[in-house]
């Protein structure tokens, strides 16, 4: 069977229980879900949730976006002015790409960049820190929850942490660390609710802790997308049941935060391309 080969004879497992059931059956025996088959497709999304990686997939993806941002910056990228912003894109490449905000969601209508904003960096050190941090919690996230439910924290953490800041009204802001500090409020809920252990816990909320007081001290650091990313990785943990097996639902749900991100990145340029052609 191919990778992308459709299922249509024999077992599946039901999304929702973990129960062996037809491909072709209706609903599932055992707690009623209707199509538990996915129309042949559950297979699929599990091959897929288990050979592409958390971590490679957001390094890699938030590396290539910083690349392609220092390009269309042209005569806008800065090179000097200390390490905090050497090698900054420039704000019209940031905005052009999705940075996130009061400004770009309130101001101008784009909610989507809520979306966007996560994937996008201010400079070289800021790429840098934010993917040892990911490259540090992503696997550990991976193994407490599962590559899907990682994926639907990664993503839910990134969008409250940057709604909040735009509702705070910080005019522009872009970064992981929102989605990072949501890793942290989930590990923090994993270690509280008996499903982890006291020292997940305690470490998580350290270093949690750590980043928050370095990002008072720190000059320009968006603290708004930090809190708001935390407690919605911490929501989300709750909502996701972690110590439990990753279901079907699970990989739908994270297909779901990939489809919108590639959406939101599609339609951002589908507007912002125009307005620089002017």
């Amino acid at each position: 069977m191919s990778f992308f080969e459709r299922k249509t004879t024999g077992s599946v497992v039901c999304p929702s229980c973990g129960s062996l059931v037809g491909v072709r059956d209706d609903t599932c025996y055992n707690c009623g879900r209707s199509n538990p088959g996915l129309w042949g497709y559950g297979p699929m999304l599990r091959r897929l949730s288990a050979d592409f990686g958390f971590v490679p997939v957001v390094v890699g993806a938030s590396s290539i976006l910083y690349a392609l941002t220092l390009l269309m910056s042209g005569r806008g990228l800065q090179l000097a002015g200390g390490a905090f912003s050497f090698l900054s894109p420039s704000n019209t490449a940031l905005f052009l790409f999705g940075m996130s905000g009061a400004v770009p969601v309130f101001g101008i209508g784009w909610w989507w960049t809520v979306l966007t904003a996560s994937w996008l960096h201010g400079n070289l050190l800021h790429i840098v820190f934010n993917m040892m941090w990911v490259r540090d919690l992503g696997g550990a996230m991976v193994e407490f929850f599962g590559p899907a439910r990682t994926v639907i924290i990664y993503t839910v953490s990134g969008v409250t942490g940057f709604l909040l800041s735009s509702i705070a009204g910080v005019p522009n802001t872009v970064g992981a660390s929102a989605a990072i500090f949501g890793l942290l409020g989930a590990m923090v809920h994993y270690g509280r609710s008996g499903a982890g252990s006291s020292f997940v816990y305690s470490t998580a909320m350290r270093y949690a802790v750590i980043l928050f007081i370095f990002g008072l001290i720190m000059p320009g650091v968006d603290n708004y997308a930090h809190g708001g990313g935390f407690v919605g990785g911490y929501l989300a943990s709750a909502l996701l049941k972690p110590g439990t097996r990753e279901r079907g639902d699970h990989l739908i749900g994270a297909a779901i935060c990939v489809a919108a991100t590639l959406l939101a990145f599609a339609y951002q340029l589908y507007k912002s391309i125009p307005l620089f052609l002017q």
